[in-house]
């Protein structure tokens, strides 16, 4: 079993940058997909982006496309989002996620994941 500890989250302007970290551990990371999923107050889960075991495949969520990397490191155990141009719309709790059943592609639903952080909080003020 993994546990994800997600980290880098704050509160700042719009237009500034944010990155955020996920620590793994138990397990080394490169065994499974991961995900970035950020839920808003009254909201439901929602998707922001994803990676494969080996990086190969990156998918991101429409709302972020163009503005927000994902990467890992596998030797680190650590995965990565890096979000820039933030908005007021990106303010919610992230999450990182760890998929162990996707070999090649990684899933972009919540409920294809099978293990969760608690959470980081991000707030962009207008």
């Amino acid at each position: 079993q993994v546990q994800l500890a997600e980290s880098g989250g704050g509160l700042v302007q719009v237009g500034d940058s944010l990155r955020l970290s996920c620590a793994a551990s138990g397990r080394t990371l490169s065994s499974y997909s991961m995900g970035w999923f950020r839920q808003a107050p009254g909201k439901e889960r929602e998707f922001v982006a994803a990676i494969s075991r080996s990086s190969g495949y990156k998918y991101y969520g429409d709302s972020v496309k163009g503005r927000f990397t994902i990467s890992r490191d596998n030797a680190k155990n650590t995965v990565y989002l890096q979000m820039n141009s933030l908005k007021p719309e990106d303010t919610a709790v992230y999450y990182c996620a760890a998929d162990q059943g996707s070999v090649v592609t990684p899933p972009r639903y919540p409920y294809e994941y099978d293990y969760w952080g608690r959470g980081t909080q991000v707030t962009v003020s207008s």
